[in-house]
């Protein structure tokens, strides 16, 4: 199974500028550049953030944009998006629960797309009916792998400006998880940077935003950081799963 994931877009009406940058550019970007080395993805995952405040004309682009996108593609929904507004413009989009999450089978596994989106805040909660559905779902797979992406973290990077902003209940997702043991790697956003471990035994990844990174600042000041926009080729199979970061070429 190979899946392509990219995170944190940020769009704003067509025009827009964020840090320096055209998102929309940077977006258009990095779809050609899957388009032209990856149309054979089994799916191409975007992580979150994909509008900077939830405006209409953001979410109207994006519909654009992907309208003329091959691979087959599923949204997630970060801090900086409105779900009511992406359920409206999206409507077809995989939704359970008034929830923007689903699951997704293959001969490799399943992957399981989570909301964290708690509106209003920075950062991301799972409310009883999300660690529910969580739950069922990895009780379907059963002895299945599961491969989890959500777009906070649950896990300190260590950089205290963004752990503060992390998901706020990890011990209630840990706690589901692993009474199924199944999950062999979270892949996540939100942070902006590029960053590999493993939380409480279980393997886990970030990635740069297709638009403007976060500095590494380990100190309690945030800093723009000056890292090319990636997104990830991820590889699952039997032996296990690989993740190559590609930075991509722009022009803004």
């Amino acid at each position: 199974m190979k899946i392509i994931q990219l995170s944190d877009p940020h769009l704003m009406a067509p025009g827009g500028r964020l840090y320096g940058s055209d998102p929309l550019a940077r977006l258009d970007a990095c779809l050609a550049d899957i388009g032209r080395n990856h149309a054979d993805a089994d799916l191409v995952v975007v992580s979150g953030d994909l509008t900077n405040d939830g405006e209409r004309a953001a979410y109207a682009v994006l519909r654009d944009r992907l309208g003329k996108f091959a691979p087959p593609c599923r949204l997630m929904l970060g801090n900086h998006d409105d779900r009511a507004l992406f359920l409206e413009m999206f409507a077809d989009a995989p939704a359970e629960g008034g929830f923007v999450q689903s699951v997704f089978d293959s001969g490799d596994g399943r992957l399981i797309l989570l909301d964290t989106l708690d509106s209003g805040h920075v950062e991301g909660k799972l409310c009883q009916a999300r660690l529910d559905w969580l739950d069922e779902r990895l009780h379907e797979a059963r002895d299945r792998p599961v491969f989890l992406f959500m777009h906070h973290p649950p896990f300190r990077i260590h950089m205290p400006v963004l752990d503060e902003v992390r998901l706020a209940d990890a011990d209630a997702l840990h706690e589901v998880l692993s009474r199924h043991g199944n999950v062999r790697h979270i892949f996540a956003g939100h942070v902006h940077r590029l960053i590999a471990g493993s939380w409480r035994g279980i393997p886990v990844s970030t990635l740069r935003s297709t638009n403007h990174q976060t500095g590494l600042d380990f100190s309690d000041s945030w800093q723009l950081g000056h890292e090319p926009p990636a997104y990830a080729v991820i590889f699952i199979d039997a032996d296990g799963v690989i993740v190559h970061f590609h930075d991509f070429a722009v022009a803004a």
